[in-house]
């Protein structure tokens, strides 16, 4: 048995595959936009295969790299919670394989089982809150004094 890692890998089984079922393989070349800040954020993906970036708008610059998401991540967390618009946008590093997500058929299915729906906020939050702590780390790294990391 293959042991799934992320957002799959941290759900109990049944939520996991009940999960799984939804989503559909897909594939991007590098390079390709996948999603942008202020969209309407209705799909998400967990990554199978590539990386993608995901940027920040800052007016009067082009967008700023913030995170890379890869192997076995959830990529997209803006679908779960209104208004349902992406805050950053999303762009294929490398070749990326996925499944794909449609965010109203998923939310359905927290709707109708309601412990999976439970399960699966507290596993993005969890991965919210890691990706806020990284990101953290990295701008004390980058504009923070010497020693405050």
């Amino acid at each position: 048995m293959r042991t799934m890692t992320g957002l799959l890998g941290s759900l109990p089984p049944g939520h996991s595959e009940r999960l799984r079922a939804l989503g559909r393989p897909v594939s991007f070349p590098a390079g390709a936009r996948l999603f942008e800040e202020g969209a309407r954020a209705d799909r998400f993906w967990i990554i199978h295969t590539g990386s993608v970036t995901l940027d920040q708008h800052i007016p009067g610059r082009r967008p700023q790299a913030v995170e890379t998401v890869g192997h076995g991540e959830l990529l997209g967390w803006s679908w779960l919670f209104r208004p349902y618009t992406w805050h950053m946008g999303g762009e294929a590093g490398s070749p990326v394989r996925a499944l794909e997500f449609d965010a109203a058929e998923v939310r359905g299915l927290c709707q109708e089982d309601h412990e999976l729906g439970y399960a699966l906020a507290l596993a993005v939050g969890e991965i919210i809150s890691h990706r806020l702590q990284r990101s953290r780390a990295r701008l004390l790294e980058a504009f923070g004094p010497y020693g405050s990391g």
